[in-house]
């Protein structure tokens, strides 16, 4: 779709889709925001209007020609009073000329376009140029039947325009899947009446299991949650254990959302033998394949619902480069990290946290209460010259105003927190799936997506929304309050008016925000069927590596001079010998450990069914206890495999060794601190 952007003065949820209806009559009035008792006699006016507006969002007459999806109906007006207010804040904050706009410039999509780039994101571009390149062959060779089709379509869809368009011969879809036909059919995997994700056949009852164990990540209500407990499996990849719905069932229509936290159900990630991976405990080649793995299962996913998946296509965003606020998040970092290297969430951001979490958590109305516009104006005018000086006096920021700061930062982004490329997802997974079970589980390789910059900030102020709603008893915060104010920073643009559908999309987003809040603890961590899928892709690699070196002449030449070299008596001065933790000859079940930073460098352990990565940490605490520094000591330390058909890994602590083991027995063993 074509979006106009000439009035950058307005405010706009972010539109997906693939018609504008008209606008609502008396959409032109503005949105106030929500000041407390008190204050000015023009409080109550614009509280007011921003009740009258949420009425009149709420009202079930709309127009024929627009359709609701169940996740589009309003909540009642108290309930979204909120939101609008907080619009209403923004539109005014950038009317008084305190944030500057910057457009997203959207590209229009030729036909087979967005295939093309699917195929560019997903790390197959080989099969647009035709070049024979191990990874592309590597990653097809791991993919799952519903993954596999849903590279098929795309790459059908591919080439049927370009032979359409005439531009030049394209590969057969036949030659890379080995098919016998060009569009072969296929069924999902066949599954329990109940599957694991939550899908339910129609007169059929749910059968729910309940869990309790310390050995698995809990995220639930902590008040008045659900009696009944559901675990999340990673074992399976979530396409694969869709149960096709039939054609004549829908989704419910008119259903409202529940604002009440207790209406979230609670789920449990039982950990497996392998234990719990988290994104920041692979090295950043695994995780660049674990984006490429999580595009196309959540396509496969999308499409195994039924579900079109949407991306924007964004031509180039205009952003600020010596600045702190407008600048993209690689800039901030790559400025950041020449102070404090290897920090992986901008300082600015960092410090407006850190001033919220030790003075604002118990602020009433923290986030919701508006500060002075003019003093959080001045505020970013001086922080802008004077904090990388060094000279900037936190203390006299007002709780109010840091959380105005911290806001209009996420605003002034010149890409969303969330990528604009994935916002439209982001809306579909509630508008067009209904069970909370399949948002989160499409939520979750949304996360898994996101560039390492943009996910490392979101986390950092989803855990930061997390205190806020653990202090509701004196901030009177609670989820649904936090959702609220927190989903029109994340998920508008600047550009044309409002119109009434995307108006209708408050409830939606607030509810995203919720779920990212409630069951951030599940999505920061790798499902363990895309770390399987990485690991075989690292061997498809390796073996076509190995190939290749067989039929290298010159690779040959090498290897006999090598050989012949081996045959001579004297090692040559200076030869570089292997430490005794990079030798092969070490016994079936027996790993060689090396911990650099302990007295005691290296040590043997035979592993048994029983053996964890904590109790081999252990051991090396026992034995170096006296003879490390004390530096050491205080440091948490933590086992990694390493190399293998892995990059690096940092094993869970409860992980069974001899099941990694098993998984890559050609890995290395190193103790050292988790990186940050």
């Amino acid at each position: 779709m074509t979006m106009e952007m000439k009035d950058s003065g307005s405010v706009v949820l972010t539109a997906y889709h693939p018609h504008s209806p008209a606008r609502i009559p008396g959409m032109e009035q503005s949105f106030v925001q929500d000041i407390p008792p008190g204050h000015s006699p023009t409080s109550r006016k614009s509280l007011s209007r921003c009740r009258r507006i949420n009425r009149m969002l709420s009202n079930e007459s709309v127009p024929p020609a627009f359709s609701r999806s169940n996740s589009q109906v309003s909540m009642d007006s108290t309930s979204m009073e909120d939101f609008w207010c907080e619009v209403e804040s923004i539109k005014e904050s950038r009317e008084d000329g305190a944030e500057e706009a910057m457009l997203l410039e959207f590209k229009p999509a030729d036909e087979g376009e967005l295939e093309a780039e699917w195929l560019q994101d997903v790390g197959l571009s080989t099969l647009i140029s035709g070049a024979e390149e191990e990874d592309g062959q590597a990653l097809l060779s791991t993919l799952t039947r519903t993954q596999a089709a849903a590279v098929q379509k795309r790459y059908n869809t591919y080439t049927q325009t370009l032979r359409k368009k005439n531009k030049h011969t394209v590969r057969d879809v036949r030659d890379i899947f080995g098919t016998s036909d060009s569009s072969p059919t296929f069924e999902t995997v066949p599954v329990s009446p109940v599957s694991s994700n939550g899908i339910q056949l129609p007169g059929q009852k749910p059968v729910w299991k309940s869990v309790s164990s310390k050995s698995c990540l809990d995220c639930g209500t902590d008040k008045g949650s659900p009696s009944i407990t559901e675990e999340l499996s990673y074992d399976v990849s979530f396409s694969e254990s869709i149960t096709v719905l039939p054609k004549t069932q829908e989704w419910p229509k008119n259903q409202r959302f529940k604002k009440e936290d207790s209406a979230l159900p609670k789920f449990i990630v039982r950990k497996s033998r392998f234990g719990l991976t988290e994104v920041g405990d692979l090295s950043p080649e695994d995780m660049k394949k674990i984006r490429y793995l999580s595009l196309i299962e959540l396509t496969a996913f999308y499409d195994a619902l039924g579900v079109e998946l949407k991306r924007n296509r964004v031509e180039r965003v205009r952003g600020r480069e010596n600045r702190l606020f407008g600048v993209p998040l690689t800039v901030l970092l790559e400025n950041d990290q020449k102070k404090v290297p290897g920090i992986k969430v901008p300082l600015i951001f960092q410090k407006l946290l850190l001033k919220l979490e030790e003075t604002g958590l118990e602020t009433e109305g923290i986030l919701r209460v508006p500060g002075s516009a003019s003093r959080v104006k001045n505020l970013h005018q001086e922080l802008e010259a004077k904090f990388y000086e060094d000279t900037f006096d936190w203390d006299q920021v007002r709780n109010n105003d840091a959380a105005g700061l911290l806001k209009m930062f996420i605003r002034e982004l010149p890409s969303p927190l969330f990528t604009v490329e994935y916002l439209p997802a982001f809306i579909t997974l509630v508008e067009k799936i209904s069970k909370i079970k399949l948002q989160l589980q499409a939520l979750h390789l949304l996360i898994m997506l996101m560039p390492e910059a943009n996910r490392d900030t979101a986390k950092a102020f989803l855990q930061f929304l997390k205190k806020v709603v653990a202090n509701e008893g004196k901030n009177k915060m609670n989820l649904w309050n936090v959702s609220m104010i927190v989903a029109p920073n994340l998920f508008i643009y600047k550009g044309k008016r409002a119109n009434q559908q995307e108006m209708q999309a408050a409830a939606t987003t607030a509810h995203i925000v919720r779920l990212l809040i409630r069951y951030q603890d599940i999505l920061w961590t790798v499902p363990s069927f895309l770390i399987s899928q990485v690991r075989k892709m690292n061997e498809a690699a390796m073996n076509n590596s190995k190939r290749q070196l067989m039929f290298d002449k010159g690779v040959r030449k090498l290897l006999r001079r090598k050989t012949m070299e081996r045959e001579r008596p004297e090692r040559p001065e200076g030869a570089v010998t292997f430490p005794p933790y990079l030798q092969s000859d070490i016994p079936e079940g027996v790993i060689r450990v090396y911990a650099p930073l302990h007295s005691k460098v290296s040590m043997a352990i035979q592993l048994n069914s029983q053996t964890k990565a904590k109790d081999i940490l252990a051991r090396f605490h026992c034995e170096n206890s006296r003879g490390s520094s004390q530096n050491v000591r205080g440091q948490i330390q933590s086992l990694h495999e390493i190399g293998g058909n892995i990059g690096q890994h940092c094993l869970d602590p409860d992980a069974f060794v001899l099941d990694v083991y098993h998984a890559n027995p050609q890995a290395e063993w190193v103790i050292k601190p988790k990186a940050s």
